[in-house]
């Protein structure tokens, strides 16, 4: 409804718009009228106003689809992509959507994300995760480039405890059958993912 009304007026306004512009090019004074100059930029101002507040209001609404079709956890929505893809294809396609790949911060946000795509992908799936450690071997940091307060890795293998893969697995994948336990990888293998998006 209120998407409707802001529409109505903006278009109310284009038409009062247009009406000024016609009206100044007809009669051209001699003399520069301030009064109307004034008017009309108050004019375009509103205008500008309600098509920034129109966009707002559209943001929200997407965002809120994203919410209905995935999963609201600790004040973010999650959407998952059960499409297999590399970490790099992945994160692209989460920034186009408006988002970046997931990054749980608590046990609590791990386990609900956990849940979420075990019901949404498959119990036994291994999802990118938003994190990785590129620039500095073993600084894992957020898609951000901060670095992750949270770790969630799987050291249950006391001969090989995660992250173990080195240079060659740099990027981390939450793993639906380790119970949410995260894991290194090859950013080049393909694996579903999971995206992420703030709510403001």
């Amino acid at each position: 409804m209120e998407l409707r009304r802001a529409c109505v007026l903006l278009g109310v306004l284009l038409l009062i718009d247009c009406s000024f512009q016609q009206t100044a090019n007809k009669k051209r004074p001699v003399k520069k009228d301030t009064s109307k100059d004034a008017a009309l930029q108050e004019l375009q101002k509103q205008i500008d106003d309600i098509v920034q507040e129109l966009n707002l209001v559209k943001e929200q609404q997407a965002l809120q689809t994203v919410c209905l079709k995935g999963a609201k956890i600790h004040g973010k929505c999650f959407l998952a992509d059960p499409v297999k893809k590399r970490y790099h294809a992945a994160s692209e396609d989460c920034n186009a959507l408006g988002g970046v790949l997931g990054t749980p911060t608590s046990s609590d946000e791990n386990t609900q994300l956990r849940d979420y795509i075990r019901q949404s992908i498959g119990p036994d799936e291994q999802v990118w995760l938003g994190i990785n450690d590129m620039m500095t071997e073993g600084t894992w940091m957020d898609q951000s480039g901060f670095s992750i307060s949270y770790k969630n890795w799987d050291t249950s293998n006391y001969r090989s405890p995660q992250p173990d893969g080195g240079k060659s697995q740099n990027c981390a994948i939450m793993s639906g059958a380790s119970q949410g336990k995260w894991l290194d990888e090859n950013c080049r293998e393909e694996r579903p993912s999971v995206c992420q998006f703030n709510i403001v």
